[in-house]
């Protein structure tokens, strides 16, 4: 990293309109375009993800480089998924001008972040981002899964689907993405966002999670159980609330090997998804794998099943059961 007598300078909301004029840029809800405006805004995400000199941190969607040269200010490097070209081509010289001398220390990676495969460089050890809201879900999943090196994150998204993140069994918006989250880490909710900070204001409200990695879960035979597996008994579960948990396995695995993994268990075949652990679907998808069945084995028949059944959330394409 290049030392630097001044840090960064940061976009504000005159700086963001006119790269935005020079671009002929006109954000697209497609792609879940929402600029941050204010600098003390993208300084307090930085702050609250907790990274500093000793991180490298991938953040997606860096759009104008708002959240990205806040980033520059404490971190040595800064890997950006960027799916727009116009954005990506443009994002190093924004840095070039506001934070002379960082040029080399952010690597920019022009992809859409859930086809992404691998990152360059040293392994991240942080996730920080203003996520696109349509795919903030399924993008956050995939890059857990895919960057087992990542630490701790904080990601800026839907106030709705920050609820459902952070959320403990029992609450009215636990659900999929709560036990997947779980799955990887120990997630919170950081605070919340308002929406005069960003241009064009969303329509909806924002927040922030926060979340520190922990080690896949156990089986209760202290062995490891596959994610596919537990993903597979998690989806089914919640697909229709209202089911017991006896009948909507059912939906992935014969009656008689249901109720025997149940049992085998522990679990309550009339509890509900929302009622359960993580720590409990482990137990049944090591259970339910004990009977012979996986849900790699049944996914080629139920793929095109599922989907055209899956349930998703209102302009947020598949996020509740991603």
């Amino acid at each position: 990293m290049t030392d630097t007598s001044a840090g960064p300078s940061l976009l504000g909301p005159a700086e963001v309109r006119l790269l935005a004029d020079e671009l002929g840029l006109r954000p697209t809800k497609q792609r879940g375009q929402n600029f941050v405006i204010d600098p003390n805004t993208v300084r307090r995400i930085v702050r609250e993800s907790g990274v500093g000199e000793a991180d490298v941190v991938v953040e997606v969607g860096p759009g104008l480089g708002s959240l990205t040269l806040a980033l520059l200010e404490v971190v040595p490097r800064v890997v950006a998924i960027e799916i727009d070209d116009l954005l990506a081509s443009r994002l190093p010289r924004t840095i070039a001008e506001r934070a002379p001398g960082r040029e080399g220390d952010l690597e920019i990676v022009g992809s859409d972040a859930l086809k992404v495969d691998a990152l360059p460089g040293p392994p991240p050890t942080a996730l920080v981002a203003n996520l696109p809201y349509n795919v903030s879900v399924p993008v956050l999943l995939h890059l857990l899964a895919l960057l087992p090196s990542l630490e701790r994150g904080l990601v800026m998204v839907q106030a709705e689907v920050a609820d459902r993140l952070a959320a403990k069994p029992g609450s009215k918006v636990y659900g999929v993405p709560s036990v997947k989250a779980a799955w990887f880490a120990d997630v919170r909710r950081a605070g919340a966002i308002g929406r005069n900070v960003f241009w064009p204001a969303p329509n909806v409200d924002s927040g922030l999670v926060a979340w520190t990695s922990h080690p896949a879960p156990l089986g209760p035979s202290g062995g490891p159980v596959r994610r596919e597996d537990v993903f597979a008994v998690v989806d089914a579960a919640f697909a229709q609330r209202r089911k017991a948990l006896r009948g909507a396995l059912r939906a992935i695995a014969p009656a008689a090997s249901v109720d025997e993994a149940l049992a085998g268990a522990g679990v309550d075949p009339l509890a509900r998804g929302e009622s359960l652990v993580i720590d409990h679907f482990v137990a049944v998808a090591e259970a339910l794998a004990a009977t012979g069945w996986s849900a790699t084995a049944r996914s080629g028949k139920a793929r095109t099943r599922a989907t055209d059944s899956q349930e998703k959330s209102p302009g947020s394409p598949g996020e509740e059961n991603a």
